[in-house]
């Protein structure tokens, strides 16, 4: 798993954490908590699909060049 991915992920989780506790206490600021966790699920995904597909590139620029080499 990318670092990038799992940086925005352990973001995504701690947010998750504060917005429950935040809501728990009665405190609306829960709200910008989850705002944030969106986001960085968002990146999460982001940089997961993007890893895929440099992969698949540089798996597809391999099998080329082993074909015509």
């Amino acid at each position: 798993m990318p670092r990038l991915a799992l940086y925005s992920l352990a973001v995504c989780v701690l947010a998750v954490v504060a917005a429950v506790l935040s809501f728990a206490r009665g405190s609306w600021l829960g709200v910008v908590w989850i705002l944030l966790a969106g986001i960085s699920s968002n990146m999460t995904w982001y940089y997961l699909r993007k890893a895929k597909a440099d992969r698949a590139a540089a798996h597809e620029t391999g099998r080329e060049a082993g074909v015509t080499g």
